[in-house]
């Protein structure tokens, strides 16, 4: 492959007066302005002077497989080459959206078996919030409308899944969000236990829920959304038995789940799907990112049995769609790339790796300011305390976040920091030498930082 020289100065300069760059702080980037990355190879990525640094965050959550998989490049092109686009609306389909769809619904335990497609999780959070409503509506109870979430869930950023996502932060300045989102506790031990042990905790969790339905009224409930494992909420593991509660209290009130599978989708847990680690049935699952490892732009909704047959029942349109659902590249890839995904057990290497990573992060947990590590698969975080007696966060003016960035980035690694913490989350080929390398450079930066 030829070299590309780039002046990363221009780049910079170039980026600081034209780019509009998302969950960015602005203020501040417009004076440091990006990293700019150039290439990447397997589970590394290389900047425009050609550092090179671990991709311990695999793009965001979605570069499964890892970077530079010419096979998906070579998908890409075929599909390009003999029809680059043609809508699913109005019954028009293609050969790779058929063929998706298919392998989704054998692949996804249980009777989700018919599939629609979007450009990403936080279109696939619409669809499903939507159909949950529209599943009620044309059986003639349209006052099942209001979805329950939790606090610090993620679900996106469009409006309707902003309102389901419960991190304020990602809601002000914004403007009033729809109406019909309630929002739970979430079952995140650490903060929200106190001297609880697991069972006591759950149960603690499920008279909530049981409370919030009785207040509400149950024929008023749509449906309940959440991840399997939350993301970008905090990585909060539930306890085991957390979600096949939940899921009892939701089935005796008529109330539809959702799971989120956008980030827990495609190994990221180390089962294939998060629902696989809890033993748990959805009604409806949303997925993106891991489908296609983030090499085209592709989500999708799957909806059980019961559902789709009361979706054909009347005779009408189904007016929901977006201009790329379907798309045949990105059908095309994500075919490829699950392909990937089976033939080389991606997903037992990130169960395997990923516990083998979580153990040699553990060895932060005795420094001062290492409020907890936990994690699930390769899904990881590193919580960081300004007292871990109290479990006090750090004043937000001190740029905890903002220092640990620059501290791993220094060492050759990408990872996500913020004031509570290193979230890790790289691609599922991580090797254990590269688990070694990723927690050196976490334990460097804490350290330098921290103290």
């Amino acid at each position: 492959m030829a070299t590309t020289t780039w002046n990363t100065a221009e780049l910079v300069q170039m980026d600081i007066e034209h780019m509009l760059h998302p969950v960015t702080n602005l203020h501040q980037h417009a004076r440091t302005g990006p990293l700019v990355l150039a290439r990447g190879s397997g589970s590394k990525v290389y900047d425009t002077d050609g550092k090179e640094y671990i991709d311990g965050f695999a793009g965001l959550w979605n570069v499964n497989v890892g970077h530079g998989r010419s096979e998906l490049a070579e998908a890409a092109r075929t599909q390009i080459e003999t029809l680059a686009f043609a809508p699913t609306f109005f019954g028009l389909a293609t050969p790779p959206a058929i063929e998706l769809a298919a392998k989704l619904a054998a692949m996804y335990p249980g009777p989700v078996n018919h599939f629609n497609f979007t450009s990403g999780g936080a279109e696939s959070n619409e669809t499903a919030i939507k159909i949950a409503r529209y599943f009620w509506s044309i059986q003639g109870r349209p006052e099942k409308v209001k979805i329950i979430s939790r606090l610090q869930g993620y679900h996106g950023i469009a409006m309707g899944a902003l309102s389901a996502t419960g991190i304020p932060s990602y809601w002000a300045h914004f403007g009033p969000r729809p109406e019909g989102f309630i929002h739970l506790s979430a079952p995140y031990a650490y903060r929200n236990a106190g001297d609880l042990d697991e069972a006591a905790f759950v149960d603690k969790l499920c008279a909530e829920l049981e409370e919030m339905i009785a207040r509400e009224g149950a024929g008023t409930i749509a449906a309940m959304i959440g991840e399997p494992v939350q993301g970008a909420g905090g990585v909060i593991v539930p306890p085991d038995s957390y979600w096949p509660r939940i899921a009892e209290i939701l089935r005796a009130h008529d109330i539809l789940l959702i799971a989120d599978e956008v980030i827990t989708g495609f190994g990221r847990t180390g089962t294939l799907f998060g629902v696989q680690q809890y033993g748990i049935q959805p009604d409806i699952v949303s997925i993106a990112k891991g489908i296609t490892s983030g090499y085209q732009p592709l989500g999708a909704v799957g909806v059980s049995d019961r559902i789709y047959q009361q979706m054909i029942e009347p005779d009408q349109m189904f007016m929901h769609g977006f201009t790329y659902s379907g798309h045949p590249v990105a059908c095309a890839v994500a075919l490829r790339n699950i392909q990937i995904i089976e033939e080389e057990d991606v997903t037992s290497n990130a169960a395997k790796v990923g516990a083998y990573l979580l153990d040699r992060l553990q060895e932060l947990s005795p420094h001062q300011n290492v409020g907890e590590v936990r994690g699930k698969g390769m899904m990881l975080i590193v919580e960081v305390v300004a007292d871990k007696g109290a479990k006090a966060k750090f004043d937000p003016a001190l740029n905890i976040g903002p220092k640990l960035q620059a501290a791993t980035r220094e060492r050759g690694l990408i990872v996500r920091c913020s004031n509570d913490g290193i979230a890790i989350a790289p691609p599922l080929i991580l090797t254990e030498d590269e688990a070694d390398r990723l927690a050196h450079a976490i334990q460097g930066a804490v350290v330098e930082v921290l103290g």
